[in-house]
């Protein structure tokens, strides 16, 4: 039988606040366990709550980011239940009222054709604390670190048809808040969390099946992976005439496979109200105008702009945009090298490939703008060649030297003097006699070997340009 992928993912960001929701202590993550602690947040009684409005702001800028309807009033609710890690034994969330409602992002679907998925709410609350369990699995400890962070929760209607599309939405949504900058959305550190609901019905079927939910996946990877092997497991249950057993799983990277965690016969009764202590957010028309009307300039905006302005391809603007820090290092390079394309493409490639292997992100590497407006401008110039740029990039991105301070101490400079080069050129046609014939027998691919060669007598920092000239130029006699 023909199955429809039924998708709907919630996903928890951590806001990029100073302190807690409703208490002063830091908002930043330290590996020490319950240091970042207070009675607000460890739940004592009679300890009260106090909003930040900092969250509230950020809150706010994501919902509109995301094209949402925002609520002029909305208003906290205790969600009752117990668990370790939930200090009061209830969590403060917006669980009946969010601040944003009714948004979207639009993707590509798997055939590269755009689509729009819904976003059905936006709601803050605060982040719970971290279960650290012992490696003999005989005892849990809890870091109550993470308690009292605000967190929006970003709901997708079940719009989503493949772990593919899942992805490119986690990917859009991920640079729609880093572009608004309400958090910093490093999974590895938790700030931002996805769950993922899947189920299949028959092709053509409005009926939703049994649905499945699927935690603890750190990484967009682990988020694409782990769908595609539920799908398959589902599959194979529905296929033999079973039915699929509603509970939640884990992915399990070792194993490469989904683990049961606990069964979801029926829905939690959170006994929800709302919360005494709380007062409603009130927004005024006026104060939603102004937070819209400062939103940045969004990726697609400013990858239209650059292939307007720039006259970059669409590919090129795409990669280049999908990072506001990305974005703004590009932008920054070219105040003073305006090649927009040279630019580009050592960003993606050389500097990509740097910051990969070095686990950086862009705005964290020594490796600044004018470093490599520095570095191309020595290219453009014959100062130093495309192959000795690398090396030059690598050892300034190492050091925070300047690249023409490495090129100094390191005795890079090309070798531009033509009787010098000359020189080395005779020898190497003398040592290479083969080649030699060859080229002057009609085989013209092997004055590449013979350039080859001269690049690396001189260690790559012979003029590629001259040492083509000087090669062709005796190959004619």
């Amino acid at each position: 039988m023909n199955y429809e992928v039924v998708i709907g993912l919630e996903v928890h960001v951590e806001l990029h606040t100073q302190s807690k929701l409703f208490c002063a202590c830091p908002n930043r993550f330290v590996p020490e366990p319950n240091v970042n602690t207070c009675p607000v947040c460890l739940g004592f009684p009679g300890a009260l709550p106090r909003l930040n409005s900092e969250a509230v702001n950020l809150a706010l800028s994501a919902s509109l980011a995301l094209n949402c309807k925002v609520a002029s009033i909305s208003y906290f609710d205790r969600k009752n239940y117990f668990y370790p890690d939930m200090p009061k034994g209830y969590q403060i969330s917006q669980f009946f009222e969010p601040i944003g409602s009714n948004g979207f992002i639009d993707i590509e679907d798997d055939s590269g054709n755009p689509k729009r998925i819904r976003v059905g709410r936006v709601h803050m609350e605060e982040d719970a604390g971290k279960l650290v369990h012992s490696l003999a699995g005989d005892m849990s400890m809890v870091d109550y670190n993470r308690a009292g962070v605000p967190l929006i929760e970003i709901v997708t209607e079940p719009d989503l048809r493949s772990s593919g599309e899942a992805r490119k939405y986690l990917e859009k949504l991920k640079s729609h808040l880093e572009y608004v900058r309400v958090s910093d959305c490093k999974m590895e550190e938790g700030s931002l969390r996805c769950d993922a609901n899947i189920s299949l019905r028959p092709k053509g079927s409005d009926k939703l099946g049994s649905k499945t939910e699927l935690k603890n996946m750190n990484s967009f990877k682990a988020v694409e992976k782990s769908l595609e092997h539920e799908i398959k497991r589902q599959k194979k249950i529905l296929d033999a005439g079973n039915l699929v057993v509603t509970q939640t799983l884990r992915w399990d990277d070792n194993s490469q496979q989904t683990v049961a965690m606990r069964g979801k016969l029926q829905a939690h009764d959170y006994r929800c109200f709302t919360d005494p202590e709380l007062a409603p957010i009130v927004l005024t028309e006026e104060e939603i105008e102004k937070a819209r009307v400062s939103l940045p300039e969004m990726a697609e905006a400013r990858a239209c702009r650059f292939v307007e302005e720039y006259g970059l391809p669409d590919y090129d603007a795409g990669v280049l945009t999908a990072s506001r820090n990305v974005a703004d290092y590009f932008e920054e390079c070219l105040k003073v090298y305006n090649s927009p394309k040279a630019a580009g493409n050592w960003i993606m490639g050389e500097l990509t490939a740097k910051l990969n292997s070095s686990g950086q992100e862009i705005e964290q590497c020594p490796f600044r703008p004018e470093h490599l407006a520095e570095l191309l401008k020595m290219i453009d110039e014959n100062v130093i060649s495309g192959k000795i740029a690398k090396d030059v990039l690598e050892k300034s991105f190492e050091s925070g030297k300047s690249p023409g301070q490495v090129v100094s101490d390191e005795g890079l400079l090309q070798i531009s003097d033509q009787s010098e080069l000359e020189t080395i050129v005779d020898t190497i046609l003398e040592n290479n006699s083969d080649s030699v014939e060859n080229y002057r027998s009609g085989k013209t691919k092997a004055i590449g070997f013979l350039v080859g060669q001269v690049m690396k007598e001189t260690k790559g920092k012979a003029n590629p340009q001259l040492v083509n000239e000087l090669l062709k130029d005796k190959l004619k006699k």
